[in-house]
C-alpha cells in the first residue's frame, strides 16, 4: 500500500497549467522569488523515467514548466513518434509534478525560450540530446550557465519498451520464420551494437527510496470519498489518464485509490505474455498521475468485503473494458455491485495496451531505424569526448614536462 497525494499548483488536479494563485504583499511566499524550471522533450511512451526526470526538475526550484515538441519536430529529428502530439500533451499535463506545458515548444532550447516563459534554467537528464544534424539541443543555455543536469533513470527507456512489446506479444512469435524480423527482434533484445550507455537497455531494480520519492502519504481527511479501482494499468497510457481523470471527478473531494495486481495475476487473465511492465514499474507510473491518493501493490483480484471496509470504500468504478472471471468463475465485482457502490465509468477514450502494442507492429522498421539512427549519433558525440579528453590530457602531460 502506497499513499500518494497530489502536487498540482492548487488543490486540484485541474490545476496544472493554470497560474499560481497570488500571495498576499506581506505574505512570505512574496518576499521569497519563486525558482521557475524548463523542462522539454518528446514525452513520447510517457513511462516513469520521464517521470522520475520531472520529479527532480520540480525539487530544483518551485514552479516547473514544460515544453513538449510537436510530431513534425520529432519526425524531424528523430522519427515518428509513436503517440501524437495531443496524446503527450495530455499525458505530460497528468504528470503530478508539472505546474504548466507548453505545446508545440522547439526541439532546440535557446535563452528566448526559457525568457519568454520567466524560467530560470532549464533541466535536462545526464543523457545526449542531438538534433538531426548532430548538435547538441542545449548548447546554447549551457554556455550561458542556465543549465542544470538530473540523473536518467537507469532500467527503462522509450527503446526498452519498444522492444519489449516486439519481444512479448503473439504477433512476434509468429513472425520468428521472417529473416527481416528476426534481424528486428535481435536489435531490440540484445541492446544496441554500439553500447551506447544512453540508448542501451539495463535492468531496472526497485528500490524502497525510490518509492518514497514517487509517494507523498496524503491521508485521507473527514468528508473525502474514497474511491477504488483496479487493474493491470500496464505501459500507462493516455487511456488509463483519462478513465482516472473521470473518476477523480465522481466526487467533490475525491481520495482514488489504486489496486495494482501482481504479475502473475496480470498474466493469468490477459495471457500472452502481459503484463509488459513488471509490478515496480507499473507502481511508479500510477504513482505519478496527479489522480491518483494512493496504490495497492498487489491488489486481490476481488474486491471483497475485507478490502472495502479496510479502506473504508465509499465507490468502486471500472472502466469499459472487459471484466475478466476470478479463478473460480465469479464476478470480481458481485460484493460493491451488492453493496451498490459499484459505477461503470466511460472515459470516452477506447485505447488499451493492445492497441498500443499494434501500433509499435505495424511501424516497427521505422522506430528500428529511428533507434539506430540515434545509436549512430550517440555513439558519434562519445568518441568525440573520448578524443577530446585525450588531447586535454596530452597537452597536460606536455606542459608538466615542459616544466
Amino acid at each position: 500500500m502506497i499513499k500518494n497525494g497530489h502536487h498540482a499548483t492548487g488543490d486540484r488536479p485541474g490545476d496544472a497549467g493554470k497560474p499560481a494563485a497570488a500571495a498576499s504583499p506581506c505574505s512570505p511566499e512574496k518576499r521569497k522569488r519563486v525558482v521557475r524550471l524548463w523542462c522539454d522533450g518528446c514525452y513520447d511512451m510517457v513511462h516513469y523515467g520521464h517521470s522520475n526526470q520531472l520529479r527532480q526538475a520540480k525539487a530544483m526550484g518551485e514552479f516547473l514548466v514544460v515544453g513538449v515538441h510537436t510530431d513534425a519536430e520529432i519526425s524531424k529529428h528523430k522519427g515518428p513518434p509513436v503517440f501524437t502530439q495531443a496524446e503527450r500533451y495530455k499525458m505530460v499535463r497528468a504528470i503530478k509534478w508539472v505546474d504548466e506545458i507548453v505545446e508545440g515548444a522547439p526541439y532546440v532550447t535557446t535563452l528566448e525560450t526559457l525568457d519568454k516563459y520567466n524560467c530560470d534554467f532549464c533541466v535536462h537528464g545526464d543523457d545526449i540530446t542531438l538534433t538531426v544534424d548532430g548538435k547538441d539541443t542545449y548548447a546554447e543555455v549551457k554556455r550561458e550557465g542556465r543549465y542544470r543536469e538530473c540523473k536518467r533513470t537507469q532500467g527503462v527507456s522509450t527503446t526498452d519498451l519498444v522492444g519489449r512489446m516486439l519481444l512479448m506479444t503473439k504477433a512476434h512469435h509468429s513472425n520468428l520464420d521472417n529473416p527481416d524480423y528476426q534481424q528486428h527482434t535481435d536489435n531490440f533484445g540484445k541492446g544496441p551494437k554500439g553500447h551506447s550507455p544512453w540508448t542501451g537497455v539495463s535492468q531496472f531494480l526497485q528500490t524502497s527510496q525510490k518509492i518514497i520519492q514517487f509517494a507523498s502519504g496524503k491521508e485521507p481527511q473527514p468528508g473525502d470519498t474514497i474511491i477504488y479501482v483496479a487493474g493491470a494499468f500496464d505501459l500507462f497510457h493516455i487511456g488509463h489518464v483519462d478513465f482516472l481523470e473521470m473518476v477523480y471527478k465522481q466526487a467533490e473531494r475525491p481520495y482514488v485509490i489504486v489496486g495494482l495486481h501482481f504479475d502473475q495475476e496480470v498474466n493469468r487473465y490477459k495471457g500472452k505474455n502481459y503484463p509488459i511492465m513488471n509490478i515496480h514499474e507499473r507502481t511508479l507510473s500510477v504513482l505519478a498521475c496527479r489522480y491518483v491518493s494512493e496504490v495497492v501493490i498487489g491488489a486481490p483480484y476481488a474486491v471483497g468485503k475485507d478490502l472495502l471496509d479496510h479502506f473504508k470504500v465509499d465507490l468502486v468504478c471500472h472502466g469499459k473494458t472487459e471484466v475478466f472471471p476470478d479463478k473460480d468463475d465469479s464476478d470480481p465485482y458481485a460484493e460493491p455491485k451488492k453493496r451498490g457502490v459499484f459505477r461503470a465509468i466511460d472515459s470516452g477514450n477506447n485505447l488499451t495496451t493492445d492497441d498500443i502494442v499494434q501500433r509499435i507492429i505495424e511501424n516497427r522498421l521505422q522506430f528500428e531505424a529511428r533507434n539506430q539512427k540515434k545509436e549512430a549519433k550517440e555513439m558519434a558525440v562519445i568518441e568525440a569526448m573520448k578524443r577530446r579528453e585525450q588531447q586535454e590530457q596530452s597537452e597536460a602531460a606536455a606542459h608538466v614536462a615542459q616544466q
